[in-house]
């Protein structure tokens, strides 16, 4: 008979090994879970050592802190950088496909009524190509704009919330078109989601008793330039504009026993408001699709 290798060769006992090194004897333990840890394995705690798989509990179930208005706080602005991206990468493939990318996703009246509803959220992510419309200075000043308002707002409503008002008012923005334009008509671009952006901030600086009339004069500006400037879909313009100041006095306004209820219940009140518009102009179309 012999004993095991790391054994006491008086007892015949093993020594205990860390439960996540087999191979490395220790004799303390995590006061949390009671399993044997070494010291790499270990962490310092208000009483005693902890072992990291405790401690990564311990973190998982503490309770994040929340912004001012519901949303998680957020150093970073992940939404922002990821949108500006992503609207850079399609424009990339606009310039690659010739134009199939822009024919087969703008903000189409006659598409949309014969089903082809991805158009009012797709048309907000492209822009016009050199040498067409208002070439490169469109996505441009759209990013541009998103730059300098997305972090801010990212960071006081929360990356879910920010990400809610940008694309509730890109779709607004495309359904207001889609009432009011003719149905043969189309247009690309995400300004009427940087008019919610616009939107959003004025509601902000109003509920935070901020100096507004820096961002009143940059949507004056701009309307004035999108009712001056002729090839411009003011109806993305004004309708992104309402949809994003409407959400965000949801979002901000809001009781806080009932915060979120509220917030969601807002958000999916204005959707579902947008589509019955568009369910309807469908119906005053469906005669006309058949020339389409």
């Amino acid at each position: 008979m012999t004993n095991p290798p790391d054994a006491s060769p008086e007892t015949g006992i093993s020594a205990p090994t860390c439960f996540r090194h087999p191979n490395r004897e220790t004799y303390v333990s995590c006061v949390r879970c009671g399993r044997p840890a070494c010291p790499d394995c270990l962490r310092s705690a208000a009483v005693g050592q902890q072992c990291v798989e405790c401690v990564r509990q311990a973190n998982s179930a503490a309770r994040r802190p929340t912004g001012r208005f519901g949303g998680r706080v957020t150093s970073r602005p992940v939404v922002t950088w990821t949108l500006i991206g992503l609207n850079v990468l399609v424009y990339l493939a606009e310039l690659v496909s010739q134009n199939a990318v822009i024919n087969n996703g703008e903000m189409f009246g006659y598409g949309v009524a014969v089903g082809q509803w991805y158009r009012l959220i797709t048309s907000a992510f492209l822009h016009y190509p050199p040498g067409s419309g208002f070439g490169l200075t469109h996505i441009l000043f759209n990013m541009w704009a998103l730059y300098v308002v997305g972090p801010a707002l990212e960071q006081i409503l929360g990356r879910g919330r920010f990400i809610a008002v940008y694309l509730v008012s890109a779709l607004a923005g495309s359904v207001l078109f889609y009432l009011i334009a003719a149905p043969g008509a189309a247009a690309i671009g995400a300004s009427g989601a940087i008019f919610g952006l616009f939107g959003s901030w004025f509601v902000l600086a109003k509920r935070l008793r901020m100096d507004s009339r820096q961002v009143v004069l940059l949507i004056v500006l701009n309307l004035v330039i999108t009712f001056l400037v002729p090839g411009i879909a003011w109806q993305g313009h004004v309708g992104g504009l309402a949809a994003g100041a409407a959400l965000t006095a949801a979002y901000v306004y809001a009781p806080r026993p009932s915060r979120t209820l509220v917030q969601v219940g807002a958000t999916i009140g204005i959707v579902a408001l947008l589509i019955v518009g568009v369910v309807v102009k469908d119906l005053q179309l469906v005669g006309t699709v058949s020339l389409f």
